[in-house]
């Protein structure tokens, strides 16, 4: 195995970032903004033309192109199959990664893929970093993102000052596959949350009350919690057009449900509300926010 450079972690760095979307657009932005040289990809080109012309970066036509000279890599794509779809093959990215350099992926993916890349990265004298992400949208735009990562310290150590560009947060949590397992555990609380939250807000309304009066009271006290700030009182006003769409959840959900048949994790109120997701998406919520969850109880 090679042992990774020392880096200045104020230097700016030559970089990629693969994957445009809601999630990566920004990121890459804040990239740009910080002063680092930024080479895109994206599947649909044009977009990745749109984001070099709007931040003075560069746009590349593969992964293997936009990787080539990078210190690090960074992508944020929908899946584990998307991830293999950039990382490996004759134009995925380690093809065109110089030895040393750092891949870090902020897919939500799986443990076991975040496993696979990093065997692959090693053998061929890479490194890599699952780094999955939480803040949603909002916080990918105000660069306030929280970064949970899996992999050696080293690599972490280097990119760590890179990745604050788009993030409040950035902590390596364990070894490979940390990161992906502890993106599981956020979602697990989160799905929790809401459905209390969609309940409670139901019952109240179903008793006559001002939700939003009372929201603010229960807020102030043990009750309080990220959803309810952020989303209580568009729950209260029927409004899911923004933040985490209900269809990723459920892929996240999945994760979470496979890696719990795997290590024998019971989770009987994960599995109940990934169901009423489920439902969501029946009742044609598939891009809703995940708050819609309360769409179940009207």
């Amino acid at each position: 195995m090679n042992t990774p450079r020392t880096y200045d972690p104020i230097r700016a760095r030559r970089v990629a970032f693969l994957g445009l979307g809601v999630m990566g657009h920004p990121m890459a932005g804040h990239l740009a903004r910080a002063g680092h040289a930024v080479t895109v990809y994206n599947r649909t080109a044009a977009k990745a033309a749109a984001w070099a012309a709007e931040h003075g970066g560069q746009s590349a036509p593969t992964p293997r192109e936009a990787a080539a000279g990078a210190e690090f890599v960074f992508a944020c794509v929908g899946n584990d199959d998307d991830l293999r779809s950039v990382v490996l093959g004759p134009d995925g990215a380690f093809a065109g990664m110089a030895p040393g350099a750092v891949f870090v992926d902020h897919t939500t993916a799986s443990a076991e893929v975040a496993r696979e890349l990093q065997a692959e990265a090693l053998a061929r004298g890479l490194q890599f970093i699952d780094a999955p992400v939480s803040g949603g949208q909002a916080g990918a735009v105000n660069g306030l993102l929280t970064v949970m990562c899996g992999g050696e310290a080293a690599p972490f150590d280097a990119m760590k000052p890179v990745a604050m560009a788009f993030s409040k947060a950035v902590t390596l949590v364990g070894g490979s596959g940390a990161g992906q397992l502890a993106k599981m555990v956020n979602q697990v609380c989160i799905a929790g949350l809401v459905q209390g939250l969609s309940e409670a807000i139901a019952f109240g309304q179903k008793a006559g009350l001002d939700m939003k009066q009372v929201l603010e009271v229960i807020g102030k006290g043990a009750a309080q919690s990220w959803q309810m700030d952020n989303r209580g009182g568009t729950m209260v006003d029927d409004k899911f057009d923004f933040g985490f769409a209900v269809d990723w959840m459920r892929k996240d959900l999945g994760l979470v449900l496979d890696e719990a048949r795997r290590n024998g994790a019971k989770l009987p109120v994960t599995a109940l509300v990934d169901q009423f997701y489920a439902d969501v998406q029946a009742m044609g919520g598939r891009r809703w926010d995940t708050s819609s969850l309360i769409r179940r109880l009207r």
